[in-house]
Formats: structure tokens, C-alpha cells, sequence
């Protein structure tokens, strides 16, 4: 069905891998819209719990694709009306409702990385190349950057990778926060991880403690919170997913949640503009 992607679902684990190992599964338009494509249908997709993201071949993403030289980045639209496409995926990312893992298995620049951005947790090859790229190729930044990098690791730490579009050492970005874990296969530690998400916790929680814990990150007062937690909390008290916790955990047993993420009422009811 795609061809840029190989998509593979297993035991509630969709693991998405970027396809195309002879180019260092440089980003394409192709790409994007077929990612797209796939995280919606993920969200919509009641057996998937946890969705990985991983490279085919030695790299994970080289950044996008520059056959067509220095029209690459130009396109017919106005400049009222262009959006750029790494943004338009970005977006889908931050709407998901299912937690979204990175397992970035090799070199990883420009949106190669910026696209791991809106995902829960990055997983990355010790000592691969990782980078903000964008200065050095007399662009700037994408997929909605701006406004996640600083959210993930320090304003100055942001501004100073963005600034100078050096190769990161992924110790650095380990100790930054930008990486979670630094690991040899990084897509095991990620099915690890996944696993334990899938056998141990309630869809709805997840569902709900991803929306929360990026929607408040940029909250100036945590009441807010405090009566989104509370909606939840009276809502939750009252379902099947509550009441096997607490049965599974008095019995000594692993939970078995009946509820999926689509059960999970909207409790983030602002519009953005």
C-alpha cells in the first residue's frame, strides 16, 4: 500500500519504518503524505496501543531529500497559503491519542529529527549523527520546531544546536533531554518499552496523560490542570478501566482494560484559532 513506509502491527504495536535504505530514507512529499496517512488511520485504529517509528538500513532519516537541487523547498502556493508539509505531520503527531515512539536507529538531520519532536520518547544509536541542520543549508527550522524544541530541552541548549547546525554527540543530547536513552538497537529498547505500555496500562489513562502533559507544558497557572485532572478523575472513577485496576491489582495479576483510547471523552475543549 505504501511505498516510501513498511508498516507492520503486532500484539497492539505499530511499528512504522521508514522505507526507502538506498537513500538513507531521505524525506519526500511522498513520505509525508503517506505518514500522515498512517498516523490517522493509527488513531482511529482501536488495536493499536503504542506506535514505533524506525529507519530501514543504517539510517533512520538523512533530512530531505535535495534531487531537485535549489528548488527543493519552493513551491507554487502563495506565501499566505504554503504550509510547510513537515508541520502539517507534526501537527498529526501532537493530536494523536496513542503514545508514539522514535527509535532512531542512524543518522538522523534536519527533519529527520524534527520529526521526532512530537513523539513521547526518543530512543537513539549511540554515537550516530544527529543535527538542526537547517542554518548550514541557509534555511530554517520546520515541522513546527520552534515550538516544540524549546518544550523538549533548554531555550539556550535549542538555540544554541538551531544556531550552529552542528552534529549533536548523542551523549550531549542524552543529557539535554532530547534523547530518553542512548542504546545500541534502539528499536528494541522501543519494543521494550512498548510492551510494557501495552500489557500494564489502561489506553484511556494513556489517551488522556498524553493530551495533558503536552496541552499544559505551556500553561501559565496550573489550575487549569487541576480542573482538567478533576473532570478526568470523576470520569475515569466510574468506568470499567478503573475498577479493573484496582481488581487486578488486589488479585496479584495483570490488568486486562476493556476500554480503547476512542472511549476517552474530550476533556480539552479550547479551539485553537
Amino acid at each position: 500500500m505504501y511505498q516510501t513506509l513498511k508498516v507492520e502491527q503486532d500484539e497492539g504495536i505499530l511499528t512504522v519504518t521508514l522505507n526507502r535504505p538506498d537513500a538513507m530514507n531521505a524525506y519526500t512529499y511522498q513520505m509525508n503524505e503517506e505518514l500522515m496517512n498512517v498516523y490517522q488511520k493509527a488513531n482511529q485504529d482501536d488495536q493499536v496501543r503504542v506506535i514505533i517509528v524506525t529507519g530501514a538500513g543504517r539510517a533512520f532519516c538523512a533530512g530531505m531529500d535535495l534531487d531537485e537541487g535549489d528548488t527543493t523547498f519552493q513551491t507554487e502556493d502563495t506565501i499566505e497559503s504554503f504550509r510547510d508539509i513537515g508541520g502539517k505531520t507534526s501537527l498529526t503527531v501532537y493530536e494523536l491519542n496513542k503514545p508514539i515512539i522514535a527509535a532512531i536507529n542512524g543518522p538522523a538531520v534536519g527533519i529527520g529529527l524534527t520529526m521526532t519532536l512530537p513523539m513521547d520518547l526518543r530512543i537513539v544509536k549511540k554515537n550516530t549523527k544527529i543535527g538542526f541542520v537547517f542554518g548550514r543549508r541557509g534555511i530554517g527550522p520546520e515541522a513546527a520546531s520552534g515550538w516544540f524544541l524549546p518544550r523538549v530541552v533548554p531555550m539556550g541548549k535549542a538555540l544554541e544546536w538551531t544556531l550552529t547546525g552542528r552534529m549533536i554527540p548523542t551523549e550531549e543530547a542524552y543529557q539535554a533531554g532530547l534523547v530518553q536513552y542512548e542504546e545500541e538497537d534502539p528499536l528494541n529498547k522501543a519494543y521494550e518499552i512498548a510492551r510494557e505500555i501495552v500489557e500494564n496500562t489502561a489506553a484511556t489513562s494513556n489517551a488522556f496523560t498524553r493530551q495533558l502533559i503536552w496541552q499544559m507544558r505551556g500553561d501559565q497557572h496550573p489550575e487549569r490542570s487541576h480542573l482538567i485532572e478533576s473532570k478526568y478523575l470523576y470520569w475515569a472513577s466510574r468506568n470499567k478501566d478503573s475498577k479493573e485496576g484496582i481488581e487486578s491489582f488486589m488479585e496479584k495479576r495483570k490488568p486486562d482494560f476493556p476500554l480503547s483510547a476512542s472511549d476517552l471523552p474530550n476533556f480539552f475543549t479550547e479551539k485553537r484559532e
